[in-house]
Protein backbone atom coordinates (compact mmCIF):
# COMPACT_ATOMS: atom_id res chain seq x y z
CA UNK A 1 0.00 0.00 0.00
CA UNK A 2 1.15 3.40 -0.52
CA UNK A 3 2.89 5.81 1.89
CA UNK A 4 -0.03 8.83 2.97
CA UNK A 5 0.55 11.73 1.68
CA UNK A 6 1.89 14.35 4.55
CA UNK A 7 -1.19 16.92 5.77
CA UNK A 8 -2.19 19.57 3.75
CA UNK A 9 -0.68 17.87 0.65
CA UNK A 10 -2.36 16.62 -2.36
CA UNK A 11 -1.92 12.69 -3.34
CA UNK A 12 -0.15 11.91 -6.24
CA UNK A 13 -1.92 9.93 -9.20
CA UNK A 14 0.25 7.06 -8.28
CA UNK A 15 -1.11 6.99 -4.62
CA UNK A 16 -4.64 7.74 -5.73
CA UNK A 17 -4.34 4.95 -8.29
CA UNK A 18 -3.29 2.67 -5.18
CA UNK A 19 -6.31 4.37 -2.99
CA UNK A 20 -8.38 3.25 -5.78
CA UNK A 21 -7.22 -0.72 -5.83
CA UNK A 22 -7.48 -0.97 -2.28
CA UNK A 23 -11.09 0.29 -1.96
CA UNK A 24 -11.62 -1.62 -4.68
CA UNK A 25 -10.38 -5.18 -3.30
CA UNK A 26 -11.96 -4.27 0.18
CA UNK A 27 -15.39 -3.56 -0.98
CA UNK A 28 -15.41 -7.07 -3.40
CA UNK A 29 -14.46 -8.69 0.16
CA UNK A 30 -17.72 -7.11 1.79
CA UNK A 31 -20.27 -7.36 -1.36
CA UNK A 32 -20.54 -4.00 -2.34
CA UNK A 33 -19.76 -1.96 -4.98
CA UNK A 34 -17.18 0.71 -4.42
CA UNK A 35 -19.56 3.59 -4.05
CA UNK A 36 -21.67 1.74 -1.22
CA UNK A 37 -18.30 0.62 0.50
CA UNK A 38 -17.10 4.52 0.45
CA UNK A 39 -20.72 5.67 1.74
CA UNK A 40 -20.48 2.69 4.44
CA UNK A 41 -17.13 3.84 5.12
CA UNK A 42 -17.99 7.73 5.84
CA UNK A 43 -21.03 6.49 8.01
CA UNK A 44 -18.80 4.83 9.96
CA UNK A 45 -15.67 7.53 10.05
CA UNK A 46 -18.81 10.33 10.89
CA UNK A 47 -19.91 8.54 13.88
CA UNK A 48 -16.26 7.72 15.21
CA UNK A 49 -15.84 11.36 14.92
CA UNK A 50 -19.24 11.92 16.67
CA UNK A 51 -17.56 9.71 19.66
CA UNK A 52 -14.54 11.91 19.65
CA UNK A 53 -16.52 15.35 19.48
CA UNK A 54 -15.01 16.21 16.45
CA UNK A 55 -16.22 17.27 12.99
CA UNK A 56 -15.67 14.85 9.86
CA UNK A 57 -13.24 17.22 8.55
CA UNK A 58 -11.33 17.45 11.52
CA UNK A 59 -11.53 13.98 12.81
CA UNK A 60 -10.18 12.95 8.71
CA UNK A 61 -6.97 15.91 9.21
CA UNK A 62 -6.03 13.66 12.83
CA UNK A 63 -6.46 10.65 11.16
CA UNK A 64 -3.84 11.65 8.20
CA UNK A 65 -1.94 13.00 10.89
CA UNK A 66 -1.43 9.86 12.37
CA UNK A 67 -1.02 7.53 9.62
CA UNK A 68 1.77 10.35 8.56
CA UNK A 69 3.76 9.98 11.80
CA UNK A 70 3.77 6.26 11.86
CA UNK A 71 4.62 5.73 8.81
CA UNK A 72 7.80 8.62 9.99
CA UNK A 73 8.44 6.21 12.63
CA UNK A 74 9.12 3.19 10.51
CA UNK A 75 11.35 4.65 8.13
CA UNK A 76 13.47 6.42 10.68
CA UNK A 77 13.46 2.39 12.27
CA UNK A 78 14.56 1.10 8.68
CA UNK A 79 17.06 3.83 8.77
CA UNK A 80 18.88 3.15 12.07
CA UNK A 81 18.75 -0.59 11.71
CA UNK A 82 20.49 -0.12 8.19
CA UNK A 83 23.09 1.73 9.68
CA UNK A 84 23.75 -0.53 12.71
CA UNK A 85 24.15 -3.23 10.33
CA UNK A 86 26.68 -1.74 8.45
CA UNK A 87 28.53 -0.55 11.36
CA UNK A 88 28.76 -4.47 12.49
CA UNK A 89 30.35 -5.33 8.56
CA UNK A 90 32.78 -2.52 9.02
CA UNK A 91 33.88 -3.59 12.11
CA UNK A 92 34.36 -7.42 10.70
CA UNK A 93 32.59 -9.46 12.69
CA UNK A 94 31.40 -13.08 11.52
CA UNK A 95 28.07 -13.38 9.82
CA UNK A 96 26.06 -16.09 9.49
CA UNK A 97 25.25 -17.94 6.12
CA UNK A 98 21.14 -17.89 5.81
CA UNK A 99 19.05 -19.60 3.57
CA UNK A 100 18.89 -17.94 -0.16
CA UNK A 101 22.08 -16.39 0.86
CA UNK A 102 20.79 -13.96 3.43
CA UNK A 103 23.26 -13.24 5.66
CA UNK A 104 22.41 -12.96 9.81
CA UNK A 105 24.81 -11.18 11.91
CA UNK A 106 26.51 -12.42 14.56
CA UNK A 107 25.73 -10.43 18.05
CA UNK A 108 28.21 -11.26 21.23
CA UNK A 109 26.33 -11.75 24.25
CA UNK A 110 24.75 -14.81 26.48
CA UNK A 111 24.29 -17.32 24.18
CA UNK A 112 21.08 -18.97 23.49
CA UNK A 113 19.93 -22.05 26.00
CA UNK A 114 18.96 -24.19 22.77
CA UNK A 115 22.15 -23.91 21.14
CA UNK A 116 24.05 -24.49 24.50
CA UNK A 117 22.46 -27.97 25.11
CA UNK A 118 23.01 -28.41 21.08
CA UNK A 119 26.31 -27.80 22.37
CA UNK A 120 26.73 -29.95 25.07
CA UNK A 121 25.00 -32.82 23.21
CA UNK A 122 27.53 -32.64 20.52
CA UNK A 123 30.47 -32.61 22.49
CA UNK A 124 29.68 -35.69 23.68
CA UNK A 125 29.49 -37.57 20.53
CA UNK A 126 32.39 -39.01 18.56
CA UNK A 127 32.78 -36.42 15.87
CA UNK A 128 36.22 -37.99 15.01
CA UNK A 129 37.74 -34.58 16.33
CA UNK A 130 41.49 -33.62 15.69
CA UNK A 131 43.85 -30.96 17.23
CA UNK A 132 44.13 -27.90 15.21
CA UNK A 133 46.26 -24.57 16.10
CA UNK A 134 43.71 -21.16 16.36
CA UNK A 135 45.29 -18.02 17.97
CA UNK A 136 48.57 -19.89 19.25
CA UNK A 137 45.86 -22.37 21.43
CA UNK A 138 45.33 -25.88 20.80
CA UNK A 139 41.36 -26.19 19.79
CA UNK A 140 39.15 -29.39 18.60
CA UNK A 141 38.56 -29.20 15.08
CA UNK A 142 35.92 -31.05 12.75
CA UNK A 143 33.25 -31.92 9.82
CA UNK A 144 30.05 -30.47 9.40
CA UNK A 145 28.92 -33.37 7.85
CA UNK A 146 29.67 -35.62 10.98
CA UNK A 147 27.86 -33.35 13.15
CA UNK A 148 24.80 -32.65 10.88
CA UNK A 149 25.13 -37.19 10.60
CA UNK A 150 24.82 -37.02 14.74
CA UNK A 151 21.95 -34.44 14.95
CA UNK A 152 19.87 -36.65 12.39
CA UNK A 153 20.48 -39.85 14.24
CA UNK A 154 18.23 -42.09 16.01
CA UNK A 155 20.19 -40.76 19.29
CA UNK A 156 19.52 -37.41 18.86
CA UNK A 157 15.97 -37.99 18.89
CA UNK A 158 15.95 -39.83 22.24
CA UNK A 159 17.67 -36.81 23.23
CA UNK A 160 15.51 -34.71 22.12
CA UNK A 161 12.58 -36.76 24.34
CA UNK A 162 15.24 -36.17 27.44
CA UNK A 163 15.99 -32.02 27.22
CA UNK A 164 13.06 -30.18 26.04
CA UNK A 165 15.83 -27.19 25.01
CA UNK A 166 16.98 -29.70 22.00
CA UNK A 167 15.67 -28.35 18.57
CA UNK A 168 13.32 -31.20 16.99
CA UNK A 169 15.48 -32.70 13.74
CA UNK A 170 13.28 -34.17 10.81
CA UNK A 171 15.17 -33.78 7.97
CA UNK A 172 18.61 -32.29 6.50
CA UNK A 173 17.17 -28.54 6.63
CA UNK A 174 16.45 -28.53 9.93
CA UNK A 175 19.47 -30.38 11.44
CA UNK A 176 21.03 -27.44 9.50
CA UNK A 177 19.22 -25.11 10.93
CA UNK A 178 20.01 -26.52 14.56
CA UNK A 179 23.66 -26.45 13.95
CA UNK A 180 23.41 -23.08 12.54
CA UNK A 181 22.47 -22.06 16.38
CA UNK A 182 26.13 -22.64 17.51
CA UNK A 183 28.05 -19.87 15.41
CA UNK A 184 25.31 -17.42 16.42
CA UNK A 185 26.06 -18.14 19.51
CA UNK A 186 29.74 -18.21 19.03
CA UNK A 187 30.07 -21.56 20.41
CA UNK A 188 31.62 -23.28 17.38
CA UNK A 189 33.02 -20.83 14.26
CA UNK A 190 33.75 -22.29 10.61
CA UNK A 191 37.76 -22.39 10.35
CA UNK A 192 39.78 -23.06 7.14
CA UNK A 193 43.65 -24.17 6.88
CA UNK A 194 46.72 -21.17 7.04
CA UNK A 195 49.98 -19.94 6.53
CA UNK A 196 51.49 -19.03 10.41
CA UNK A 197 54.02 -16.85 8.52
CA UNK A 198 51.37 -15.27 6.08
CA UNK A 199 51.70 -11.05 6.38
CA UNK A 200 54.76 -11.27 7.79
CA UNK A 201 57.80 -9.40 5.91
CA UNK A 202 60.22 -11.92 6.97
CA UNK A 203 61.19 -14.61 4.20
CA UNK A 204 60.75 -18.31 4.56
CA UNK A 205 62.45 -19.76 7.84
CA UNK A 206 66.61 -21.10 7.46
CA UNK A 207 65.57 -24.31 8.57
CA UNK A 208 62.20 -25.68 8.24
CA UNK A 209 60.47 -26.10 11.78
CA UNK A 210 59.69 -29.43 12.83
CA UNK A 211 55.91 -29.50 12.41
CA UNK A 212 53.47 -32.49 14.16
CA UNK A 213 51.54 -34.70 10.90
CA UNK A 214 48.13 -33.94 11.28
CA UNK A 215 47.88 -30.46 13.15
CA UNK A 216 46.78 -27.82 10.98
CA UNK A 217 47.51 -23.70 12.29
CA UNK A 218 43.98 -22.56 11.11
CA UNK A 219 41.77 -19.00 11.02
CA UNK A 220 38.20 -17.96 11.25
CA UNK A 221 36.46 -17.54 8.22
CA UNK A 222 34.40 -14.29 7.88
CA UNK A 223 31.27 -16.22 6.21
CA UNK A 224 29.78 -18.75 8.49
CA UNK A 225 28.75 -21.04 5.64
CA UNK A 226 27.32 -24.75 6.53
CA UNK A 227 28.47 -27.30 4.17
CA UNK A 228 29.66 -31.12 4.59
CA UNK A 229 33.32 -30.75 3.37
CA UNK A 230 33.85 -27.60 5.79
CA UNK A 231 35.60 -27.18 9.01
CA UNK A 232 34.85 -26.16 12.34
CA UNK A 233 36.77 -25.35 15.79
CA UNK A 234 35.17 -25.79 18.93
CA UNK A 235 35.15 -22.56 21.16
CA UNK A 236 32.44 -23.90 24.26
CA UNK A 237 34.42 -26.45 26.11
CA UNK A 238 32.11 -28.35 28.13
CA UNK A 239 31.16 -28.36 31.72
CA UNK A 240 34.76 -27.72 33.62
CA UNK A 241 34.45 -29.75 36.59
CA UNK A 242 36.72 -32.02 35.75
CA UNK A 243 39.42 -28.82 35.81
CA UNK A 244 37.89 -27.53 39.03
CA UNK A 245 38.25 -30.83 40.57
CA UNK A 246 41.97 -31.18 39.66
CA UNK A 247 42.78 -27.26 40.60
CA UNK A 248 40.94 -28.09 44.22
CA UNK A 249 43.11 -31.26 44.43
CA UNK A 250 45.96 -29.43 43.54
CA UNK A 251 45.73 -26.69 45.84
CA UNK A 252 45.09 -29.22 48.45
CA UNK A 253 48.01 -31.31 47.92
CA UNK A 254 50.23 -27.79 48.11
CA UNK A 255 48.57 -27.09 51.40
CA UNK A 256 49.06 -30.73 52.79
CA UNK A 257 52.66 -30.49 52.02
CA UNK A 258 53.20 -26.80 53.03
CA UNK A 259 51.37 -28.13 56.31
CA UNK A 260 53.95 -30.90 56.97
CA UNK A 261 55.42 -29.77 60.17
CA UNK A 262 51.94 -29.80 61.58
CA UNK A 263 51.61 -33.71 60.69
CA UNK A 264 51.32 -36.14 63.51
CA UNK A 265 54.46 -37.68 64.59
CA UNK A 266 53.56 -41.00 63.51
CA UNK A 267 52.27 -39.81 59.73
CA UNK A 268 55.21 -37.57 59.61
CA UNK A 269 57.51 -40.89 60.05
CA UNK A 270 55.71 -43.01 57.96
CA UNK A 271 56.07 -40.74 55.00
CA UNK A 272 59.97 -40.20 55.83
CA UNK A 273 60.33 -44.02 55.25
CA UNK A 274 58.45 -43.86 52.02
CA UNK A 275 60.45 -41.41 50.94
CA UNK A 276 63.86 -43.35 51.82
CA UNK A 277 61.91 -46.26 50.02
CA UNK A 278 61.43 -44.34 46.90
CA UNK A 279 64.90 -43.17 46.74
CA UNK A 280 66.16 -46.44 47.34
CA UNK A 281 64.56 -48.01 44.43
CA UNK A 282 65.64 -44.96 41.82
CA UNK A 283 68.78 -45.67 43.62
CA UNK A 284 69.01 -49.45 42.51
CA UNK A 285 67.19 -48.75 39.00
CA UNK A 286 70.60 -46.42 38.35
CA UNK A 287 72.89 -49.18 39.59
CA UNK A 288 71.60 -51.82 37.70
CA UNK A 289 71.71 -49.76 34.57
CA UNK A 290 75.40 -49.06 35.37
CA UNK A 291 76.04 -52.78 35.89
CA UNK A 292 74.42 -53.50 32.67
CA UNK A 293 76.16 -51.36 30.56
CA UNK A 294 79.54 -52.73 31.95
CA UNK A 295 78.62 -56.16 31.25
CA UNK A 296 77.69 -55.52 27.63
CA UNK A 297 80.59 -53.96 27.41
CA UNK A 298 83.02 -56.78 28.76
CA UNK A 299 81.06 -59.40 26.86
CA UNK A 300 81.11 -57.60 23.65
CA UNK A 301 85.09 -58.42 23.23
CA UNK A 302 84.71 -61.65 25.60
CA UNK A 303 81.84 -63.47 23.14
CA UNK A 304 80.83 -61.16 20.51
CA UNK A 305 78.43 -59.48 19.75
CA UNK A 306 77.75 -59.27 23.58
CA UNK A 307 74.96 -59.67 26.21
CA UNK A 308 72.14 -57.44 27.86
CA UNK A 309 71.16 -57.49 30.60
CA UNK A 310 67.61 -56.75 30.71
CA UNK A 311 67.22 -55.89 27.05
CA UNK A 312 64.04 -54.05 27.19
CA UNK A 313 64.76 -51.89 30.08
CA UNK A 314 65.21 -48.70 28.03
CA UNK A 315 62.32 -49.53 24.83
CA UNK A 316 58.87 -47.93 24.60
CA UNK A 317 56.97 -50.97 25.99
CA UNK A 318 55.15 -51.60 29.10
CA UNK A 319 56.21 -51.52 32.76
CA UNK A 320 56.42 -55.60 33.05
CA UNK A 321 57.00 -56.05 29.57
CA UNK A 322 60.70 -53.68 30.12
CA UNK A 323 62.30 -56.68 32.62
CA UNK A 324 60.90 -59.64 29.77
CA UNK A 325 63.36 -61.09 28.86
CA UNK A 326 66.05 -61.00 31.58
CA UNK A 327 69.07 -61.13 29.35
CA UNK A 328 69.57 -61.17 25.70
CA UNK A 329 72.09 -60.93 22.72
CA UNK A 330 72.91 -57.66 20.83
CA UNK A 331 71.28 -57.77 17.60
CA UNK A 332 73.41 -57.08 14.63
CA UNK A 333 72.42 -54.83 12.12
CA UNK A 334 71.81 -56.55 8.98
CA UNK A 335 74.19 -55.22 5.87
CA UNK A 336 72.39 -53.03 3.35
CA UNK A 337 72.86 -54.61 -0.03
CA UNK A 338 73.61 -52.21 -2.79
CA UNK A 339 70.79 -51.96 -5.45
CA UNK A 340 73.22 -53.23 -8.20
CA UNK A 341 73.77 -56.62 -6.58
CA UNK A 342 69.94 -56.85 -5.88
CA UNK A 343 69.20 -56.14 -9.20
CA UNK A 344 71.33 -58.88 -10.81
CA UNK A 345 70.01 -61.71 -7.65
CA UNK A 346 66.42 -60.61 -8.46
CA UNK A 347 67.34 -61.33 -12.56
CA UNK A 348 69.14 -64.70 -12.10
CA UNK A 349 65.98 -66.90 -11.33
CA UNK A 350 64.13 -64.60 -13.71
CA UNK A 351 65.93 -65.25 -16.72
CA UNK A 352 65.25 -69.33 -17.14
CA UNK A 353 68.93 -70.19 -18.79
CA UNK A 354 69.35 -73.66 -19.41
CA UNK A 355 73.17 -73.28 -18.74
CA UNK A 356 72.83 -71.98 -15.38
CA UNK A 357 75.41 -74.44 -13.24
CA UNK A 358 74.41 -77.13 -11.75
CA UNK A 359 75.00 -77.69 -7.82
CA UNK A 360 78.10 -79.89 -8.28
CA UNK A 361 79.25 -77.97 -11.09
CA UNK A 362 78.54 -75.14 -8.77
CA UNK A 363 80.85 -76.16 -6.12
CA UNK A 364 83.77 -77.34 -8.41
CA UNK A 365 83.70 -74.07 -10.06
CA UNK A 366 83.85 -72.69 -6.55
CA UNK A 367 86.75 -74.73 -5.65
CA UNK A 368 88.76 -73.66 -8.37
CA UNK A 369 87.54 -69.54 -7.43
CA UNK A 370 88.86 -70.78 -4.21
CA UNK A 371 92.20 -72.20 -5.32
CA UNK A 372 93.02 -69.36 -7.89
CA UNK A 373 92.56 -66.35 -5.43
CA UNK A 374 94.75 -68.62 -2.80
CA UNK A 375 91.96 -68.80 -0.34
CA UNK A 376 90.70 -71.63 1.72
CA UNK A 377 87.83 -73.85 0.58
CA UNK A 378 86.19 -72.66 3.55
CA UNK A 379 86.64 -69.24 3.59
CA UNK A 380 83.31 -66.70 4.10
CA UNK A 381 83.47 -65.58 0.53
CA UNK A 382 83.07 -69.05 -0.91
CA UNK A 383 80.38 -70.32 0.95
CA UNK A 384 78.38 -66.76 0.11
CA UNK A 385 78.94 -67.70 -2.96
CA UNK A 386 77.63 -70.97 -2.90
CA UNK A 387 74.72 -70.71 -0.83
CA UNK A 388 73.17 -67.89 -3.46
CA UNK A 389 74.07 -69.91 -6.38
CA UNK A 390 73.04 -73.33 -4.90
CA UNK A 391 69.80 -71.99 -3.74
CA UNK A 392 68.54 -69.95 -6.82
CA UNK A 393 69.39 -72.80 -8.93
CA UNK A 394 67.20 -75.20 -6.99
CA UNK A 395 64.65 -72.44 -7.27
CA UNK A 396 64.11 -72.40 -11.12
Amino acid sequence: MAAPPPPGQQPTPQQMAAMQQQITKEAQKRGMTPQQFQQWQRQQIEAEARKAGMSFEQYINMVKQQAFESHQRQQQMAAEQHAHQHAHQQLGQPQAQGQGGQQVPIQPGAPDPKALAVARWLRGQDLKTRTCILNGQRKDMFRVKRALRALQSETYKAACKKDALLPPVTDPATASETFKLLPLSLLALRVSKSDPHEGHNHGPPAKPQKRVKGLWTVKIEQQQDISDDLHYVWLYDGPQWKQKMYAAGAVALIMAVVMFPLWPVKLRIGVWYLSMGALGLIGLFFAMAIFRAILFAVTYFVVPPGLWLYPNLFEDVGFFDSFRPVWGWQEEKKKKKSKKGMGDAAAAPAAGDKSAPTPDKAKSSGGAASAATGASPGSKSKSRDLKSRVEEVEED
